[in-house]
């Protein structure tokens, strides 16, 4: 992706190193995968001890940073899909 006169900082800045949509994609599936993983589930299956064992977080703060993340990216992606697209 190469930065236009027209195209915002903030969707540059996500974006930066990352060339094609496929790319964009995955980051974007990466940070969703990374922020269901981030909800302390250990917190809410108190009887399953495989559960603490698994989902290691015990506070809301890793998803309270996860979730915008992943909405940035997500906005980023539709800001680029509307104006300029991706290079081939």
């Amino acid at each position: 992706m190469e930065k236009t006169d027209k195209m915002p900082i903030w969707v540059f800045l996500a974006f930066s190193s990352i060339s094609t949509r496929k790319g964009a994609m995955l980051l974007i599936w990466a940070c969703v995968l990374f922020t269901v993983y981030t909800i302390p589930w250990a917190g809410i299956f108190t009887d399953h001890e495989w559960v603490a064992n698994l989902f290691v977080i015990e506070d809301w703060s890793w998803f309270a940073m996860m979730l915008p993340i992943s909405f940035w990216y997500w906005i980023s992606l539709k800001w680029i899909d509307r104006h300029t697209g991706w290079t081939n």
